[in-house]
């Protein structure tokens, strides 16, 4: 049950990522604002890892509340290296699938 933890806090950062990038994007700031992305994805990860240790303490792998921020943290952080895989797909010429219209790209260019 303990290993639940990490792919929890991996996916609730990851998507708080996407919507801080969808929003910031379209500021005149965005370049400074998309640099300090793995400091937001450290500290989500650390809130949420300190969350899930007082409110469902079976859930992570830590003995103490420090052990959980860290472990919450590196889940984090794994959120942005979770990011890259699909932009290093993407630069190496492999489609990545958009549902964003509900189909996928192959099946939209007909």
């Amino acid at each position: 049950m303990e290993i639940i933890c990490v792919p929890l806090i991996v996916s609730v950062v990851f998507s708080i990522l996407e919507g801080y990038k969808a929003t910031v994007a379209k500021t005149k700031y965005s370049k400074q604002l998309i640099a300090i992305i793995p400091i937001i994805a450290a500290a989500f990860g650390a809130v949420i890892g300190i969350v899930l240790f007082f409110v469902w303490p079976v859930s992570i792998a830590a003995a103490d509340a420090l052990t959980a921020i860290f472990v919450g943290a590196a889940s984090g952080l794994s959120a942005t290296g979770a990011n890259q895989v699909f932009k290093q797909l993407k630069k190496l010429g492999i489609e990545v699938k958009d549902k964003e219209d509900g189909k996928d790209d192959e099946q939209g260019s007909r």
